[in-house]
């Protein structure tokens, strides 16, 4: 062998000297310690991180690459992280980091003033509350700085001071807290939310207000958003993405829209701007903003004309007669010049189901067979019977069982001219319908036409019909053809024509494999509702519903807490207490932080026909209308503390819980007691203590910032907007503005962001890093863990251990102040899921003396309960007696555990409450193996009750769906070793198997369980009263509203060169909402702050140059920042993405007098969408994060202007 000559330009050295440069990089990678944990973050990717610990410090984290393998056919789950997940351990050990209780200092001097004159820490608060000018000293200081650090019996003496106080002097419903996004971190969500439904506090939503909550999904579905997991859009073959940016926001995830490309998939972005997804696009739609409405309606025209009535495929047809709406029975009403669409037919107005239980709440199809109407099972009026077994989707008469040939169409039978609202035009249009007579129980006909006539009229699809239909695809007088959108949308009509065709031929070949990825991108417009029900249509036109590869998959925090049945039971304390208080976010501020006050009648800007007094006024009238009809809840309750309610029935001779509720509704009757939404600048009906954890409530979720700051903290605002409500609203009581409403807010948080800036005390809390938790996701079907890789650092706890502590001290203080149970009248809306659905047939107001007020049918529903304050502590910390007896369940199923829980006596840790042995709560891990015990998709014991719960209410066979699981369990422990996927439930609508990714409604279709809706089916037509009367029981387009009416710019004033631009606040790629966002990494990859991005052309006009400092600026508030100049930007519109912080990189503003400039969300005012509000019927019934109006903030204008001067 030759030997290797050595290079004359290399020498070799061996002496380990030279080599200990190495052993910095060494030690930097050094560890003794692995922890598996997640991010319990708002972008609910849900990914594993292997947390590497050395001597005590995080050093560093890796994504971990173990995620059980679905199927070879389908592309692993990993690497599932992004750089923003890689950077939060910078957190941990920040200066940023709250490492200790902070109690701002004005309030501490008050504070230890009072305490010198009064040594009860409660009579000490009463006396600043009770002084205005004290109150106001500490109130003007928020936001300004002047922490101090404080012990954590000092800050617990005042919380619990201030909620006794509260308790005593207004009632406990004026406790509030805000928590955003339960599954990204379990336990920590139920902590605050256990304790304050203990106290008899009100949880506020956070789905609705964040925009996330499409109320498309409950109007369509009768579900809150349930949606496939992303490794299902491999299996679509064509994916339509509208409003969200898959690898901004769904960075974890968007390898499986990339492969689905590789996998033959074709994909469409639209988007007005040249997005990060587009890139990923085959094509990119370059959609005037917010006007994606107008395409798909076009769309559906196409689909409708060549697919559904040309071609008619037969695939398209028979889903239409199984799963939607389609074949039922419209009755039209007579009106001057034709018709009207008006209610669903009900099964009880014929003589041959006149006996019918519940007739008015069951349906008819025409039978082709008989030639007569026939009664389908599955709607509301059978899941609310006595009857068991007739909820399901058989097509069999509900009386006799006889099957049933739905008639899609009349085409063939007289017609009729029937009317169409034109809301783009501002007309009606008539168009002929095909119709049948039917004769109804007291002897006069209805004139019916089905559901699928009525859409392919309102579509503008002719079949030879008379009336104003579209000539061809190129008439664009003619609403909803290719050409009419082209000046609404900006996408020509061949584009139009052609993607339809694709749509829906692809769908025919893979029977329904198109997927429309869609985010709040489209659902912070005030139409919302509007646009994604016209995309939804062309889903369940083409039967893209409930398989595997199709459907709609809205992702913007969504709430697919997997075990939800057993965590809603420990979170809102139901195994205590039979009842909660539950408020939609968007109402809660809408009124309390004064935003109304700034808008006059919503027919300025919200188009909707003439006729009814429902679309007469202010919004305010719609929600005050909600409130007392039980469509929505309100907290506070009413102008009286509801404890103080009580005492004073009782001393007026009310013996018990019947008596206590009939005295009320006769003073509500007599409005002797006023509901507090009615007079919300009252002082008596104020909130007035704020739990906020979890998310930054008075910055990144502040829709209205300003306003918040003025109405509820009484600090500086740069608010200059006019209030313009006075005398425009019916049913409230105008007083003069208001400031600083909150006597306490309190923030737990570790890190100093905009909310713990303007709170009153600042908590430690630990990081993901710190404690143990529990994480799921829509994302993907496992759980994960969040475990302590180190102790909380500094001072911090766990939110668990905080609220117990909390707990612990208001317990240890109420022996004297509330040492007897205390009586409390808790008022609640209409409830989803259960028979209140079929409390309102029609729409009458008690008030009005239309009928008389019945709690829990023509109004809210009345509950007594009894809270002992002494005893909040020891309940916290046990499992109490309400599961065990009766039982446990969510979305209308329910199961047994009284032996389960007697078991866990045995096999978990227990607490002793009045002498009662309890499964232990008491430890964060405690609750953990509690809540993965009771859960039925991680216990396949639970499973199988609840499947068979079901088959009782359907009379379908169904547990085989759990009987491979029965033995099924999994602990704390187990998801330690590997994420565990959940198994088969019927909470939720989805079918999963070893290799099957979840699919949304795969359920309702393969084993035709009914969609929690009114006839039991897909919804395209909604016959609720309120809907009817805003023109919106049809898919249809409603113009945006103009700024011009909006208000934004009324007060605001051009100074210099300056441009009106429409303002957009996407979410970020640096940071996810707030979070991540002010990390040293983050911050240098986005030139220190989120400046405004603003088109090429619209810059020029002004002067301006990439880089420069402008200054944003309407009538609610004022924002200062660098701007992006972008050729990617569409002309009038800027974008400032989701969401800035007040905490840095925030000059002062010259046009607000040198006052500190806000943040993003400082430009905005919320405005609510009345008929999003209307409850007590089908499937718009309340529930927590399901039913409501959203926080739109889409159409705000803003001017431009180059900054004059800088200052810091």
């Amino acid at each position: 062998m030759t030997e290797r000559k050595q290079s004359h330009w290399i020498t070799d050295i061996v002496d380990p000297e030279t080599r200990s440069w190495e052993e910095f990089y060494r030690n930097r990678w050094a560890h003794d310690k692995v922890v598996r944990s997640t991010h319990g973050v708002n972008c609910t990717g849900s990914c594993g991180w292997n947390i590497y610990v050395k001597e005590g410090i995080v050093t560093w984290e890796m994504q971990v690459l173990d995620y059980p393998l679905l199927d070879e056919t389908v592309p692993p789950y990993e690497p599932r992280g992004c750089q923003r997940g890689i950077s939060f351990s910078w957190y941990l050990y920040s200066p940023l980091r709250v490492k200790f209780p902070y109690l701002r200092g004005t309030l501490m001097d008050l504070w230890e003033e009072a305490k010198g004159r009064h040594q009860d820490p409660v009579a000490a608060w009463a006396s600043i509350q009770d002084d205005p000018k004290k109150r106001s000293r500490y109130q003007r200081a928020r936001g300004k700085g002047g922490f101090r650090r404080a012990s954590w019996n000092l800050v617990g003496e005042i919380i619990a001071a201030a909620n006794i106080h509260t308790i005593k002097t207004h009632g406990p419903d004026r406790i509030a807290g805000f928590s955003p996004i339960p599954a990204m971190s379990m336990l920590s969500y139920a902590a605050g939310s256990r304790f304050l439904q203990l106290l008899g506090g009100t949880n506020l939503s956070f789905y609705d207000w964040y925009c996330d909550l499409p109320p498309s999904s409950p109007e369509m579905w009768g579900e809150q958003t349930d949606v496939q997991e992303s490794a299902d859009w491999y299996n679509a073959k064509f994916l339509a993405v509208m409003g969200s940016n898959l690898n901004m926001t769904r960075t974890p995830d968007c390898h499986f829209a990339a492969e689905a490309r590789h996998n033959g998939t074709k994909m469409v972005v639209f988007s007005p701007d040249f997005n990060q997804v587009a890139k990923y696009a085959d094509e990119w739609m370059p959609i005037h903003q917010g006007q994606d409405g107008a395409f798909w309606m076009a769309v559906n025209h196409v689909i409708l004309t060549e697919f559904h009535h040309q071609r008619q495929v037969p695939f398209f047809l028979d889903y239409q007669r199984k799963y939607s709406d389609a074949p039922f029975l419209v009755e039209l009403n007579s009106v001057d010049g034709g018709f009207r669409p008006g209610q669903l037919l009900r099964a009880g107005r014929l003589d041959r189901y006149r006996d019918e239980e519940h007739g008015e709440w069951k349906f008819l199809m025409w039978d082709e067979t008989s030639g007569a109407p026939k009664m389908p099972k599955g709607a509301m009026g059978h899941r609310w019977g006595t009857a068991q077994g007739q909820w399901n989707l058989l097509l069999q008469d509900g009386k006799d069982d006889s099957p049933i040939a739905p008639a899609l169409t009349f085409l063939g039978e007289d017609s009729v001219q029937v009317q169409f609202d034109d809301f783009a035009a501002g007309r009606n249009c008539s168009r002929g319908v095909p119709v049948r007579r039917v004769k109804l129980v007291d002897g006069s006909s209805a004139t019916v036409a089905t559901v699928y006539d009525l859409l392919m009229a309102q579509f503008g699809v002719g079949r030879g019909l008379e009336g104003a239909y579209p000539k061809d695809y190129d008439d664009a007088e003619a609403v909803y053809t290719p050409a009419w959108q082209e000046k609404i949308s900006g996408i020509s009509r061949a584009n139009v024509t052609r993607f339809a065709r694709e749509w829906a031929r692809t769908a025919e070949l893979t029977k329904g494999k198109c997927t429309v990825i869609i985010g709040a991108g489209i659902n912070h417009w005030y139409h919302n509702n509007l646009i994604y029900r016209a995309a939804q249509h062309a889903l369940v036109f083409c039967g893209c519903i409930g398989t595997n590869g199709g459907g709609l998959a809205h992702y913007v925090g969504q709430e697919k807490l997997a075990p939800v049945a057993s965590w809603s039971a420990i979170a809102m304390a139901r195994d205590w207490v039979p009842v909660n208080r539950l408020q939609n976010g968007p109402s809660w501020h809408y009124v309390n932080s004064d935003q109304w006050r700034y808008e006059k009648e919503f027919k300025e800007y919200n188009t909707v026909p003439d006729g009814s007094e429902l679309v007469e006024g202010h919004c305010m009238n719609m929600q005050t209308r909600a409130v007392r009809s039980g469509w929505l809840p309100f907290y506070p309750q009413y102008n009286e503390s509801p404890t103080q309610l009580v005492v004073d029935a009782r001393k007026a001779g009310a013996k018990d819980e019947a008596a206590i509720i009939a005295r009320t509704v006769d003073r509500l009757k007599r409005k002797d007691l006023r509901y507090s939404v009615e007079d919300p600048d009252a002082q008596e009906n104020w909130p007035r203590v704020w739990f906020i954890w979890r998310g930054n409530a008075i910055g990144t979720s502040a829709k209205g910032h300003e306003f918040f700051l003025k109405h509820y903290l009484g600090t500086h605002s740069n608010a200059i907007a006019e209030e313009v409500a006075e005398g425009t609203c019916k049913d409230v009581v105008w007083r003069p503005a208001v400031t600083g409403k909150m006597d306490l807010v309190v923030d737990l948080n570790f890190r100093m962001d905009t909310s713990a800036l303007y709170s009153d005390i600042v908590l430690p809390t630990a990081s993901w890093y710190e404690k143990t938790d529990l994480n799921s996701t829509d994302m993907h079907s496992f759980i994960n863990p969040l475990s302590a890789a180190i102790p909380p650092c500094w001072e911090s706890k766990s939110d668990w251990d905080i609220f117990k502590f909390m707990a612990k001290t208001l317990s240890d203080m109420a022996q004297k102040h509330l040492p007897n149970p205390v009586e409390d009248l808790v008022s609640t809306p209409l409830a989803h899921d259960t028979p209140a659905e079929i409390a309102q047939p029609t729409i009458k107001d008690w008030m009005a003396g239309e009928c008389e007020a019945i709690p829990g049918r023509t109004m809210p529903g009345l509950k007594l309960v009894t809270r002992d304050y002494t005893k909040i502590h020891e309940k916290f910390c046990a499992l109490g007696p309400n599961v065990r007896e009766q039982g446990l369940g969510a979305h209308g199923v329910k199961f047994g555990i009284e032996d389960v829980y007697d078991r866990m006596l045995e096999t978990h840790p227990t607490v002793t409450v009045d002498g009662a042995r309890r499964p232990s709560l008491a430890e964060d891990i405690d609750a953990a193996n509690v809540l993965l015990h009771l859960a039925p998709e991680t216990n396949g014991e639970l499973a199988w009750r609840a499947y068979k719960y079901m088959e009782g209410r359907t009379g379908l066979p169904l547990t085989d769906l759990a009987d491979a699981h029965r033995g099924h369990k999994v602990t704390f422990k187990d998801l330690l070793s590997q994420p565990r996927r959940v198994i088969n439930s019927p909470i939720w609508s989805g079918l999963v198997d070893e290799k099957r990714p979840y699919s949304a409604f795969t359920y309702n279709v393969e084993r035709m369980v009914p969609w929690r809706t009114l006839t039991g089916r897909q919804h395209c037509y909604l016959d609720h009263e309120g809907y009817l009367a805003f023109g919106e029981h049809l898919p249809t387009y409603k113009p945006t509203p103009p700024h011009q009416v909006l208000g934004d710019l009324r007060c605001s004033k051009r100074e210099g060169p300056t441009l009106a631009l429409n303002f957009l606040t996407p979410h970020g790629k640096w940071h996810i909402h707030s979070t991540y966002g002010d990390t040293e990494r983050m911050t240098t990859l986005s030139r220190g702050m989120d400046p405004l991005w603003i088109s090429e052309e619209d810059a020029a006009s002004i002067g301006l140059k990439d880089n420069d400092w402008v200054e944003v600026h309407n009538d609610n508030g004022v924002v200062v920042v660098r701007c992006n100049v972008s050729a990617r930007i569409p002309n009038g519109a800027c974008f400032q993405y989701h969401a800035t912080e007040r905490t840095y990189g925030v000059p002062k503003s010259p046009l607000r007098g040198m006052k500190r400039a806000g943040m993003n969300n400082s430009l905005t005012r919320t405005r609510l969408k009345p008929n999003l509000m209307v409850g007590g019927y089908g499937q718009f019934t309340y529930h927590f994060n399901y039913w409501g109006p959203t926080g739109v903030n889409r159409e705000t204008t803003v001017y431009v202007r180059k900054l004059g001067q800088l200052v810091w």
